[in-house]
């Protein structure tokens, strides 16, 4: 009896049977989620973690219960509170205020919302439940008073509230050197451009600050240079930074050697672009 030869049709559709099992087998590449590493499972931790690098706990003191920025000739100025000041709103409310540079009865000053408007919503999930563990204590800070300086700059445009500083930067970013560099121009976008602007050219911002120089300087430190910079303020020749050296012991120390690198490779890629 002959042995009955398969059709070129069976073998075709037993082939591609084949390849159909072969490729679900093969795991497709996730890649990391554009925002700040999530090093610990607990969201308050994170959050916690989030509101050392963001300044939270620099601006508003280490127990979040506000502090004096005041200057004489220019105004009273003062931090909220933000034990007495989270529990009147709700999560939604916190959100927008934190992102929108606002409250509801009037626009906040000198808070740098506009670095915060594209955090992701498991940062600022994180960030709010953080906040929302501290309990009430201390008084309810006084609301600001602007003196003659301030009202001369509110006048010329030099000085203007957070609400106006986010219409104005909100969909404004560094500079986009690519998919990979993602992770360190988001953290960048909501840390080092306080200071050094979302393009990241530095500058003067006010006529008494001394000024900050562009961040493409930052491809003369290796990692290692810049590890240390970011945890200890020293500057490349052991050298101490007036502003960043305080910032960087009080706020980015707190970044992990993950992030670091990310921020690193980032800005070493807008150097290159520039150069």
């Amino acid at each position: 009896m002959s042995k009955v030869r398969p059709s070129l049709f069976a073998v075709a559709a037993a082939n591609l049977c084949m390849m159909a099992c072969t490729e679900q087998r093969h795991e497709v590449p996730v890649e990391p989620p554009v925002q700040f590493q999530r090093v610990s499972a607990d969201t308050v931790s994170h959050g916690k973690r989030i509101a050392d690098v963001l300044g939270c706990t620099g601006c508003h003191g280490s127990d979040l219960t506000g502090e004096d920025w005041s200057e004489p000739g220019f105004g009273k100025l003062w931090t909220a509170n933000l034990t007495r000041a989270v529990p009147r709103y709700s999560d939604e409310q916190l959100v927008r205020i934190i992102k929108e540079g606002a409250r509801p009865d009037r626009d906040l000053w000198e808070m740098p919302s506009h670095l915060f408007t594209h955090l992701t919503n498991d940062d600022m999930a994180a960030l709010v439940a953080f906040l929302r563990t501290q309990p009430p204590t201390g008084p309810v800070r006084p609301e600001p008073v602007f003196e003659e300086g301030a009202r001369q700059e509110i006048a010329a445009g030099t000085f203007t509230s957070s609400r106006a500083q986010v219409k104005e930067k909100a969909t404004v970013w560094p500079p986009d050197v690519g998919r990979d560099h993602a992770v360190g121009r988001y953290i960048v976008r909501g840390t080092c451009a306080e200071c050094h602007g979302l393009d990241l050219r530095g500058g003067q911002p006010h006529a008494q600050a001394k000024p900050r120089p562009d961040l493409r300087m930052v491809a003369a430190y290796d990692l290692e240079q810049f590890k240390r910079l970011l945890r200890t303020g020293k500057a490349a020749g052991d050298r101490e930074l007036t502003l960043m050296s305080d910032v960087a012991r009080g706020r980015y120390k707190h970044l992990t050697d993950t992030e670091v690198e990310a921020i690193h490779r980032y800005l070493q890629k807008v150097a290159e672009a520039a150069s």
